[in-house]
């Protein structure tokens, strides 16, 4: 459940802090939370994946990981980020 090049690079780019950035916080987290979406409708059709499944807990753990991250070092760029994201309610 690749991203499609174009896609990944769509996103890089609309999240990325400077124009060489690939790496930030928000670029990750975002990657992942496409990569998360995808799994989860993999998983509508597929629900006994268990293989998956242990896949996606670990992206989500990730996902947590550098939230958490983000919030301590900078509470202005991880809201932002959660909003546009929408992972939040």
């Amino acid at each position: 459940m690749a991203i499609a090049k174009e896609e990944k690079q769509n996103m890089i780019h609309d999240y990325a802090r400077c124009p060489q950035d690939t790496g930030s916080p928000e670029v990750q987290v975002a990657l992942l939370t496409q990569r998360i979406l995808d799994l989860g409708r993999h998983f509508q059709t597929h629900k006994k994946d268990t293989h998956s499944r242990r896949g996606l807990v670990q992206m989500v753990a990730q996902r947590r990981r550098l939230l958490d991250y983000l919030k301590g070092f900078d509470t202005t760029r991880y809201q932002t980020l959660v909003g546009r994201l929408g992972l939040r309610r």
